[in-house]
């Protein structure tokens, strides 16, 4: 799965348009109000306009992004924090060695559905993203802007990441972090920093809240399935 990319609206005019001041049935904006045609115009009460532009400022501040969170800072401040504190990628089958031998624990961090369709055994799931859950002027654009590209389950960061991982997990604990693509921090010649994924978000957030051993699943979870290692589902409750 490729790493997960917010969308923004191209712009929230559109969905605020400026209201009018005055309606015309004639095509010629300069027309002048003393001319005959002025009839065709309905002024509007001052009073009235004022409260409607009223309207319009707090709309549209409701509509404004919020401020930028940790897990949206740029991917090469992130890889830089995950480099300094030593966070390493470990393969599949390394993974599976380090859960069975040495107590670590699978983080999973891909959404609830995806997890309860397959996971390795033993895992635990904390989803980094969410479908959107709230209703606020900035949420319903965020909705429509996924609809504009045919997605109409649109994802949101998960504001209770780190305390529901905190009420699983102790800041000692053996961490390996995993989502569906996996991403790396290994530089290539077409991506010189690597590339970000969710598990690596993931991991960031944690080590920049004091967690002392976290590590990244290279390859994620497509790789664990395709070489076969062994998987648990949980049915769903009808």
């Amino acid at each position: 799965m490729v790493a997960l990319t917010s969308v923004t609206p191209h712009s929230s005019n559109k969905l605020y348009p400026t209201p009018f001041t005055r309606y015309s049935n004639s095509v010629n904006e300069n027309t002048s109000s003393s001319s005959s045609s002025s009839s065709n115009f309905i002024a509007i009460n001052p009073i009235k306009r004022r409260h409607s532009l009223s309207r319009l400022t707090i709309r549209s501040s409701a509509a404004t992004k919020p401020p930028k969170s940790p897990a949206e800072q740029d991917w090469k401040t992130k890889r830089e924090l995950l480099l300094e504190k030593r966070v390493r990628s470990v393969d599949v089958k390394e993974a599976l060695r380090l859960q069975q031998e040495n107590s670590f624990v699978i983080l999973d961090v891909r959404p609830i559905a995806e997890f309860k369709e397959g996971h390795p055994p033993g895992a635990i799931n904390v989803q980094i993203y969410r479908l959107i859950k709230e209703w606020t002027a900035w949420d319903i654009a965020r909705r429509a802007a996924f609809a504009f590209f045919g997605i109409f389950a649109g994802t949101e960061e998960n504001p209770e990441f780190l305390q529901d991982v905190a009420s699983k997990l102790d800041k000692n604990s053996k961490i390996i972090v995993a989502c569906s693509s996996g991403g790396t921090m290994k530089p290539t010649q077409n991506l010189p920093e690597g590339q970000q994924s969710r598990s690596l978000i993931a991991a960031y957030l944690l080590v920049l809240n004091g967690y002392n051993n976290v590590f990244h699943l290279e390859g994620g979870l497509y790789q664990w399935f395709k070489e076969d290692l062994p998987i648990e589902s949980e049915e769903e409750e009808e």
